[in-house]
């Protein structure tokens, strides 16, 4: 496999999308052939999932719902980004095995042994080469997805947030390929981080230009 793996996780609002979307911009002008997706999604089957997961009419239990994100994730890997990744592509997905265990894990207080298992049934052992941490203050992230209608997952309150933001930064302090990036503040400073974090694994790698929008994910 010669593609390179990149994952974006961090609290709702932590402005993943953004920073996903102007990584893939800062390699496609390096040369390099980009696939982006995101979880639950990225493929027809997934997104069907997605829609079920976010929708806030529905009660769904904990096991139910950790089954259903894995599923979706097995669709993803073995659709898209296991292909991807072995035509040497570089893959740039919104949320990985990361987010079950703090959302799941710590957010729900689920078991993280299991979670670590079914992630590894549902991706058959694919990991990411690196994995970006957004880390910001949840009432700023709350603040930040407020201009649009909340999911299921954003109305279950700001102390799960803090239990997830929590589990994010456990994470990262057990393992390297977790990279904490302090994603307070302006898009443009964010992003020159996320930059100078991914040099070890893309060297070619230069920040985008400044005309960035305020959007956030």
């Amino acid at each position: 496999m010669t593609g390179l793996f990149i994952t974006f996780e961090g609290v709702d609002g932590a402005g993943k999308t953004t920073q996903a979307a102007l990584v893939a911009e800062a390699f496609r002008r390096s040369g390099r052939k980009v696939l982006q997706t995101r979880e639950p999604g990225g493929t027809p089957v997934s997104e069907a999932v997605r829609r079920l997961l976010l929708d806030p009419q529905y009660q769904v239990d904990p096991l139910a719902e950790v089954l259903l994100y894995e599923a979706a994730r097995a669709q993803l890997v073995a659709e898209v980004i296991r292909p991807a990744l072995e035509a040497g592509e570089v893959v740039i997905c919104d949320r990985f095995i990361d987010s079950t265990l703090a959302y799941q894990g710590y957010g729900r207080g689920m078991d993280c042994a299991m979670l670590e298992l079914l992630n590894d049934r549902a991706t058959a052992g694919l990991r990411p080469q690196v994995t970006l941490v957004l880390d910001v203050n949840p009432r700023e992230g709350q603040a930040r997805t407020g201009q649009r209608p909340a999911d299921r997952m954003e109305l279950a309150g700001y102390d799960f947030q803090v239990r997830v933001q929590q589990g994010f930064r456990e994470l990262a302090a057990k393992d390297r390929r977790l990279q904490l990036i302090e994603a307070g503040g302006a898009i443009a400073q964010v992003h020159r981080r996320v930059i100078e974090a991914l040099r070890p694994w893309a060297p070619e790698l230069l920040p985008a230009g400044e005309d960035f929008t305020d959007d956030h994910g």
